[in-house]
């Protein structure tokens, strides 16, 4: 009795194919339990959404815009959007492709001294080299094609964090140069009224040439630098706009006076392993070492036989009239099954790379790990002492400031010599710049410990 093997076949295919994928387990995470030093206090977490976080709404415009124009970010989107399509194409393969076809063939042909015509006319549906996915390759190349999609999308989030910190950071830095740009003014113009009253007090004869030179020669060094903080305010805004990626209306941009423009965020409770799960970063490069887990599936399915199926069925007949009446029907089943038996070791070079590259990827993922628990460590490292540094220079620059006032009014009255008003005007310029940029600094480390938390993605 015979036995058609296409009941066997499919009941292979209903019954489901087999996955020779290895399991996936996530790596232990090489980090830390603890976060070093103490997490600083705040009112707000990092997940909260970057338009909460900051408080500018200059700030949050220019950071809307930069979301919408950054080229950078819209190429990170198109690449999201490609790999989908990818993704795509590779899970039809799961299904059969079903064409129709519709052929007409008429002939002449001399026999024997006679003409005879002839004709074939027919229709169908057909299914070309449909392969039978027994030993789950394909399924493992969707599911790998997939992973590769959700790396990208988490990319593309990342790529959103590390612009939404950039753009505020140039921003915060925009403002601080503005805020030294003005300081050296005020400090040319308080040296040129210095240099005036030396200068009157020269030409009555109590001050000597190299006092009023030694005056001159800080009013210009002193023009000099609000000279180049001029410029440093321009690539600074040239700067911002090439994130932003338009021109920006000056009703955008901040002033010169203190900085106030993000949050304080908190350290969530938990592991560090846990916690730094949330970046994208970590959960891309956690994809993409699934993907190379599915690869392995994919080549270890190529030591085994490979079954496909061509089949199709329709209508033929000589005559078009004729194309559907009865006993026109045609068909025809061919199933083809392939085993490998000497490929040279091509097989098993396939997989021992899909192995190799299962391992590049734990360890790349390993490392994106300790990266990230290291740029929380440093963000936290720097907020334990950055309060600390702020008061001191803040009270640093209150007993320069109160300096400088004693030693110029000694000198009006003749008990202190020009050289001290001189040292003192120094200080206190010094101490005011310093304490702008600590000032940035601070402002800046809570824009940096918002994103390596893996804030500001959200919306």
């Amino acid at each position: 009795m015979r036995t058609s093997p296409l009941p066997l076949l499919l009941a292979l295919l209903l019954g489901g194919c087999v996955n020779l994928a290895p399991d996936y387990q996530r790596p232990a995470a090489p980090v830390a339990a603890q976060w070093p030093g103490a997490a600083p206090a705040g009112a707000s977490q990092a997940d909260v959404d970057w338009r909460e976080f900051f408080v500018d709404a200059r700030l949050r415009d220019t950071v809307a815009r930069a979301l919408a124009n950054n080229r950078d970010l819209r190429v990170a989107a198109l690449n999201v959007e490609y790999q989908r399509a990818q993704y795509r194409i590779q899970r039809a393969e799961l299904f059969p492709a079903v064409s129709a076809s519709a052929e007409g063939t008429r002939q002449r042909a001399l026999s024997d001294g006679t003409t005879a015509v002839s004709s074939q006319y027919s229709v169908g549906l057909g299914v070309s080299s449909y392969e039978l996915d027994l030993f789950g390759r394909l399924r493992n190349l969707k599911d790998a094609a997939l992973e590769d999609y959700l790396a990208l999308e988490q990319t593309r989030r990342s790529t959103q964090i590390s612009l939404v910190a950039e753009v505020a950071s140039a921003w915060m830095t925009l403002a601080a140069d503005q805020q030294l740009l003005k300081l050296a003014r005020d400090t040319h113009a308080s040296q040129q009224k210095t240099y005036e009253l030396v200068q009157r007090s020269h030409g009555l004869g109590g001050e000597s040439g190299l006092s009023l030179a030694q005056a001159r020669s800080t009013v210009e060094s002193a023009r000099a630098e609000a000279a180049s903080y001029a410029s440093q305010v321009e690539q600074d805004r040239n700067a911002l706009e090439l994130l932003v990626g338009e021109r920006l209306d000056a009703s955008l941009l901040p002033g010169d006076t203190g900085l106030d423009a993000a949050l304080l965020v908190t350290v969530p409770a938990g592991l560090p392993s846990s916690l730094l799960q949330r970046r994208p970063d970590v959960l891309a490069a956690e994809h993409t070492l699934k993907a190379a887990n599915a690869d392995i599936g994919a080549a270890r399915a190529a030591f085994f036989p490979s079954v496909s199926l061509t089949a199709s069925g329709g209508s033929a007949s000589g005559e078009l009239s004729g194309l559907f009446k009865s006993g026109s029907r045609a068909w025809s089943f061919a199933p083809s099954i392939s085993l490998p038996i000497f490929d040279a070791g091509s097989n098993q070079a396939g997989l021992d790379a899909a192995k190799i590259t299962r391992d590049i990827d734990v360890a790349n993922y390993e490392k994106a790990l300790q990266t990230a628990f290291s740029e929380v460590a440093d963000a936290l490292s720097v907020r334990s002492h950055i309060n600390e540094r702020l008061d001191a220079q803040r009270e640093l620059t209150a007993a320069t400031d109160k300096s400088y006032d004693l030693s110029l009014a000694l000198y009006k009255q003749g008990s202190d010599s020009f050289l001290e008003v001189l040292d003192a005007q120094r200080s206190l310029y010094s101490a005011q710049q310093t304490l702008i940029s600590l000032e940035l600094a601070e402002q800046v480390n809570r824009v940096t410990l918002y994103k390596v938390l893996g804030g500001g993605w959200q919306g």
